[in-house]
């Protein structure tokens, strides 16, 4: 859905981009994550045809975004870190407007207002005026305004700022549901706890370079587990490869390993019932788990 290939975008002396390059697939949600002044922001607004990088190409399902930017905004959803409202228009106003700018007919507008606004929880507010809203109000219908013609793609550069957690958790099972519609997510935000509910994709940028882009959530049941015993066992390697169910990754001192196992939770009492007729003396046997922010800070202390 999204191609970008050898992106370079420079600010007087500061090269914001630098050769970057990366490929995000039809109905993900990808994590664009990085320190400050990594690029996320100007790598954003290039994708949204608002920077003209110096060289590079940026397709968005197939349409060139540099050649064709006013077409790439029917297409796509786009929500800044900093953005305005019409403080003086009604909040049903400022979602009319936006239709209306985006090629929704006159007469459709109204269920779309409705859409959006159910969506995202805003709809006993829209005879409010903007400038009255709260910061997570207004958030809210920012959002609403980048996604009320259904684009196919969203950028959202720190969407769940200003949002109280409750607000965030609604944030989160939006953005499912917009996948599940079949849009593709591309969101910046520097809190990692956020995105892990819902991202699929990490995408990591620092001093305007991809230095990682790792799928977090795939369509595999493979689990890796620990397994650690109360007191050595002669062979435990060998033991624990007799077992064709699961697949031994590591083993310490005949008395711990790491093991992979397929499987949904059934399977894997039935390998810890498998584990405890081999007489094993077992203290623990747990689901190893690793996060969005364990990623990324594992990341950033490999790469230099």
């Amino acid at each position: 859905m999204i191609n970008v290939e050898h992106l370079i975008f420079e600010y007087p002396n500061l090269r914001a981009l630098d050769e970057v390059s990366f490929h995000i697939p039809q109905g993900s949600i990808t994590a664009l994550v990085g320190p400050n002044g990594a690029g996320k922001t100007t790598l954003l607004r290039c994708m949204a045809a608002l920077e003209q990088p110096v060289s590079g190409d940026i397709r968005i399902d197939n349409i060139d975004v540099l050649e064709h930017p006013r077409e790439c905004h029917r297409i796509i959803g786009y929500l800044s870190d900093f953005f305005g409202l019409y403080d003086r228009l009604t909040v049903r106003q400022c979602l009319h407007y936006v239709a209306r700018a985006q090629g929704i007919a006159d007469t459709d507008c109204e269920a779309a207002i409705a859409r959006v606004s159910k969506g995202l929880y805003i709809t006993d507010r829209l005879d409010v005026l903007a400038g009255t809203l709260s910061r997570g109000l207004r958030q809210r219908v920012a959002i609403a305004q980048a996604i009320i013609h259904s684009p196919r793609v969203v950028l959202l550069d720190e969407p769940a700022s200003g949002l109280d957690p409750e607000a965030r958790h609604e944030l989160a099972e939006l953005f499912l549901e917009l996948q599940k519609q079949g849009m593709t997510l591309l969101v910046s935000s520097h809190i990692l706890a956020e995105l892990e509910a819902y991202s699929t994709d990490m995408l990591v940028l620092r001093e305007g370079r991809i230095i990682e882009q790792v799928a977090i959530k795939t369509a595999t049941h493979t689990q890796d587990f620990k397994l650690t015993l109360a007191t050595p066992v002669d062979n435990l390697a060998a033991l624990l490869q007799s077992i064709d169910t699961l697949t031994v990754l590591k083993t310490e001192h005949n008395q711990s390993a790491l093991l992979q196992i397929q499987g949904d939770s059934q399977h894997h009492h039935d390998i810890l019932k498998n584990l405890l007729a081999h007489n094993l003396p077992i203290c623990e046997f747990a689901k190893i788990t690793s996060n969005l922010q364990d990623a990324y800070l594992e990341t950033m202390r490999q790469r230099p």
